[in-house]
């Protein structure tokens, strides 16, 4: 298991030769960028940011980005 969890010993971790080590680093990475996503996600669209603008700087459709992230900012009050 991956005992200490930021970015710094993630970045260290993923060349281990160790494949379960790897692994378990690239699951903390992947958790990660989804949090980073959404806390700018949110950032984006409480300043104001349009779906497709957000897509844009993803680099994603603005379907993707207003499917993965809507339903969650409606459940909880962000989003009407």
């Amino acid at each position: 298991m991956v005992s200490e969890e930021t970015p710094a010993s993630l970045a260290g971790q993923v060349t281990s030769k160790d494949p379960a080590v790897g692994l378990q680093a690239v699951v903390a990475l992947r958790r990660l960028l989804e949090e980073l996503e959404r806390l700018h996600v949110d950032n984006a669209r409480d300043r104001g940011w349009t779906w497709q603008s957000i897509a844009t700087a993803l680099q994603i459709s603005r379907q993707s980005v207003h499917e993965k992230h809507a339903g969650r900012r409606k459940a909880t009050g962000k989003e009407s």
